[in-house]
């Protein structure tokens, strides 16, 4: 029998959806793309049905269980990629997974074999990388990769499809990433990897993290290029120019200014493949909080720059931060967009940083799209030291408050206020980028942001920016090495080898525990880059239940909880909001999700007002970056839970969440 066309047009139809709910979209990249715009198209879930998203699915690692103990607490902040149903991730071990995307099944997994007796500073594992190899035949093994990067300085390839080593990369399947540096590292957890690499046009880009405020020389941050198929060094850009040719190069100042370590790039690279160029967020010279043996403005550390993907050579540079002496690292991702400027369309790259400005700039040239001022800003009082005369100021309205008086201060009672105030006071305090002191200073944002590493994400059809930041404040102190090595146990304290100082620092908490500054104490905020203005501000987060195991570590969150039990009301205590770490993603059915609070929640918000439209409890606090993907026609919403074994609580798991399936 001949079908009509009526029903040939049908039957076309019916095939046509069927196969559309069989595919799967993906989020391939850290980022979901590998510019990083941390923006899906999924639509399924949107702002009349999110209040309905339910738990699809959970698997634990078992990492917070018995037989994986550390020699520190780990902290579980990857984000999953998901590409043709399969989810890919790696813990703070290193331990890859490969899982059923759409039930949480098992597939495979991978240990490479950490450490665990090492004391990392920042034992975590953000996340893998997906790369497809061009020239290899289909079906050929490890013609689809994934690398990971564990803590200990390795890159590993493994075959995405069963989780068996790739042989011929590197060393059996290896790249010891600790070789062949400039400065090596003194100590085995001195330089450890803890983002994902980057693909450039069959290049793995990768950088690292190096431990803050050592010494002078601490490990040397070079950004290095590898071949993807062979492990093969291809080439090495490092931050501290060692070529006396290069402009750079004067920018650093002294006998020993050119064998300063770190000005690492410990964040995630952004890749523009059709340009060829990788684009490298950098942090701060060693040490981080005095640059009396690193004069100059330190170029390039602190700085957003483009590399050619295939060479390494420089393109072009631009320094958010001269001559750092606050640990204001660029440690957001850096993120590449389209956006309309003027009547045109610009391709640009932003980068936040824990200064609390987002700078935007062309990605061809580096010019800033949205003004940039170089202001005057305060002089060291700190023999041997020469603070920057001026620093870089967006025009862009500031991502959190950069300012904070004794009239600021907060507390749990009139009497904590009181002890808060009067510590402000006594602290050196002429505003951001006040340089640190003798007599300490007020560090306001603090090392830990303003803009941290959850960074920026991107909604293109509304050309917002929204970006979590956290709104407390610091103190630091530098102590003569002839004073004496007393270490307050209140306070961080490290010699910082190679100078004459001691540097203590701590995050500014009132005898109750409770941040002296004026909450919100973390917000999620939108920049509306049509405008160049904040389109919404709003609390995140909320005070977290105080832990019936609390120890000294976990003031912050017992005092948040205090101050929430002193007679306010819900309302009150969402407007406190949180200290968070972890990122936010947007989703074309105009939403924004995002966790990172210590309260263990996951939360969606309207992304045009927002406002808080949905919730949910999790085993420990979503201390990363969410994603969302498609499989079989329905759509998931997933966050690693695995806290840090302290404030953000103690957990392994991934939690999926999707809508029940009649809500669809």
């Amino acid at each position: 029998m001949t079908a009509t066309p009526r029903c040939a047009a049908l039957a076309a139809a019916l095939l046509l959806a069927t196969s559309a709910a069989a595919q799967s979209v993906d989020w391939p990249a850290y980022g979901n793309d590998r510019g990083g715009e941390r923006h899906s198209a999924l639509t399924q879930v949107d702002r009349a049905n999110v209040g309905t998203l339910a738990v699809a699915w959970r698997f634990s690692t078992g990492e917070a269980g018995p037989g994986y103990e550390t020699g520190r607490r780990t902290s579980f902040e990857a984000t999953p990629l998901v590409v043709r149903g399969t989810m890919y991730f790696a813990t703070p071990l290193g331990r890859t997974f490969a899982l059923d995307a759409a039930s949480g099944r098992e597939k495979w997994r991978y240990n490479p074999g950490v450490a665990r007796v090492a004391s990392f500073g920042d034992f975590t594992n953000r996340g893998v990388t997906y790369w497809v190899d061009p020239k290899a035949p289909r079906g050929a093994r490890c013609r689809e990769r994934i690398f990971v990067a564990p803590i200990d300085g390795r890159i590993i390839a493994l075959d995405a499809r069963d989780g068996g080593s790739c042989s011929g990369f590197g060393d059996g399947g290896s790249v010891d990433l600790r070789r062949r540096l400039r400065n090596a590292p003194f100590e085995w957890e001195e330089y450890e990897v803890t983002s994902p690499p980057a693909i450039v046009n069959g290049i793995i880009v990768v950088g690292s993290a190096v431990a803050d405020n050592n010494r002078t020389d601490a490990a040397s941050g070079e950004v290095r290029g590898f071949d993807a198929r062979t492990g093969a060094l291809r080439w090495t850009w490092d931050p501290v120019p060692q070529d006396s040719t290069d402009a750079a190069y004067a920018s650093w100042r002294g006998a020993n200014a050119h064998r300063t370590g770190a000005a690492n790039a410990w964040s995630v690279i952004a890749v523009d493949s059709a340009r060829d160029l990788v684009f490298i967020p950098s942090g701060s010279a060693s040490p981080d909080y005095f640059g009396g043996e690193r004069l100059g403005d330190d170029r390039w550390a602190n700085s957003i720059v483009a590399l050619r993907g295939s060479t390494g050579k420089l393109v072009w540079g631009f320094q958010t931060v001269h001559h750092d002496l606050w640990d204001y690292d660029n440690a957001s991702p850096p993120l590449l967009a389209t956006i309309t400027r003027d009547g045109r369309s610009v391709d640009v790259v932003m980068q936040a940083n824990k200064n609390a400005m987002l700078y935007v700039l062309d990605r061809a040239t580096g010019v800033p799209v949205f003004p940039v001022e170089e202001r005057p800003v305060p002089a060291s009082r700190v023999p041997g030291e020469q603070a920057s005369p001026t620093q870089p100021f967006s025009s862009l309205p500031a991502l959190s408050p950069q300012r904070l008086t004794a009239a600021d201060a907060f507390g749990a009672d009139s009497a904590d206020r009181a002890w808060c105030a009067a510590r402000l006071s006594s602290l050196r305090n002429e505003g951001i980028f006040t340089p640190p002191d003798t007599a300490g200073t007020l560090v306001f944002p603090s090392n830990i942001g303003g803009a941290h590493w959850g960074g920026l994400a991107f909604d293109p059809a509304r050309q917002l920016v929204v970006v979590p930041v956290n709104e407390v404040a610091a103190e630091v102190q530098l102590v003569r090495i002839t004073e004496g090595m007393h270490h307050d146990p209140d306070y961080e304290n490290t010699h910082m080898r190679g100078t004459p100082w001691m540097m203590r620092r701590r995050i500014i908490l009132s005898p109750k525990g409770v941040p002296c500054t004026r909450p919100p104490f973390g917000s999620l905020v939108a920049v509306d880059l049509g405008k160049g203005s904040v389109a919404w501000r709003v609390p995140l987060g909320s005070p977290a239940p105080p832990s019936p195991t609390a120890t000294r570590d976990t003031a912050t969150a017992r005092g948040l909880a205090r101050v929430s039990a002193t007679g306010a009301d819900s309302a009150q205590a969402r407007g406190l909001g949180s200290p968070n770490l972890g990122g936010a993603i947007t989703t074309a059915g105009g939403l924004v999700f995002v966790a990172a609070t210590l309260d263990r929640q996951i939360r969606a918000f309207d992304v045009e007002t927002g406002r808080e439209l949905w919730r949910a409890s999790l085993p420990a606090a979503g201390k990363a970056t969410p994603m969302t993907y498609m499989v079989g026609g329905r759509q998931f919403v997933a966050i690693a839970a695995g806290g840090d074994g302290a404030n953000f609580g103690k957990g392994d798991e991934v939690v999926v969440f999707a809508l029940p399936r009649r809500a669809r």
